[in-house]
């Protein structure tokens, strides 16, 4: 086990728009080592500590290619996102540039992000039997914006509908933007259902509260274990 140092690559997202991404790898790759792309949220960008934190873990394990890039806002130091198109184009040339790329042909491949970048991660999973998202073995979400804080009588559900493929959720029991308790069905009535991970204490990035006696960040090697097992079950279903 073990990682190659992490890489700075720029990404090409149009003609005349281009963003940095990051890749983690492990030392060793093998035709069956799958690859994870990991979108940032609205308010941050690839280098948040929760994403660097997982690409890390995965990558030392062995375990899988990581990608995480910036959105072209987040490139250029603008705090309102793109347009979803924008958004969707720019996930897809990272998507691109990891199965081109970086991994063997035909090795597994998880979509995933956190919170806005999960969101876009889910909506091109949930399409991929339609012909118009992209096609992957697994889905991984740090943090869904499930409903707006003080607002959970309005669920944004739509990119949640059609997931069928294995999917796994990380989220804050204090996360005011999604609520454990109403995702849980929601992933359960899926056509495959979903895995939901509850960090007790953290909120929308997964960061613990001062009360809980601990770290910020320390709930983060258990979310990165998490992600390591669900990535491995999928990947290799019978070791």
């Amino acid at each position: 086990m073990g990682a190659d140092p992490v890489r700075s690559i720029n990404l090409d997202v149009s003609d005349d728009v281009t963003v940095t991404a990051k890749v983690d790898a492990p030392r060793r790759l093998s035709s069956e080592t799958p690859g994870l792309l990991l979108a940032h949220g609205a308010n941050n960008d690839l280098d948040h500590p929760l994403l660097a934190a997982v690409a890390t873990t995965l990558a030392q394990e062995g375990v899988a290619v990581v990608v995480r890039f910036n959105f072209p806002y987040a490139e250029r130091g603008g705090a309102s996102p793109d347009a979803h198109s924008v958004l969707e184009t720019t996930y897809r040339r990272a998507h691109d540039l990891l199965v081109d790329e970086l991994l063997k042909p035909g090795a597994p491949v998880f979509l995933g992000g956190k919170s806005l970048g999960g969101r876009i991660a889910a909506e091109l999973g949930s399409r991929s039997h339609e012909g118009e998202g992209l096609r992957a073995s697994g889905l991984v979400v740090l943090g869904y914006p499930l409903h707006a804080p003080g607002r959970k009588d309005r669920l944004h559900l739509e990119p949640l509908r059609r997931i069928g493929i294995p999917s796994l959720f990380c989220v804050g029991s204090r996360d005011p933007f999604c609520e454990p308790d109403l995702l849980r069905p929601i992933l359960t009535g899926l056509a495959h259902p979903g895995r939901i991970y509850v960090v007790e204490g953290g909120d929308h990035s997964l960061r613990l509260t001062r009360s809980s006696g601990r770290g910020a960040e320390d709930a983060y090697s258990a979310v990165g274990a998490e992600i390591v097992a669900f990535v491995r079950a999928i990947s290799s279903p019978t070791a």
